[in-house]
């Protein structure tokens, strides 16, 4: 899983923001603001990163339990599907 080409993720006066860029700023408006852990997970798709190394990665930076980082990491993506964000 990755997000789509032209996205970049900036942090702004302390928040994270995702931002289009190039071709991608005429065809969506808007940014998208996301937390900490947001965050986080974005720099991880933005390697390609799948489901299960999202989990795994989560449950190493944050203490959170295993259900709880899947339905929130279930979650994250399915926004970034819904925003067609993701390829």
């Amino acid at each position: 899983m990755k997000v789509k080409d032209n996205f970049i993720l900036k942090k702004i006066a302390g928040s994270y923001m995702v931002v289009p860029v190039r071709t991608r700023a005429a065809d969506f408006s808007g940014i998208i603001k996301l937390s900490e852990s947001g965050a986080f997970l974005w720099k991880l798709l933005e390697k390609g990163a799948d489901r299960e190394e999202l989990i795994a990665k989560m449950l190493e930076e944050y203490d959170v339990d295993e259900a709880t980082a899947a339905a929130d990491i279930d979650r994250f993506i399915a926004k970034l599907r819904e925003a067609d964000l993701l390829e």
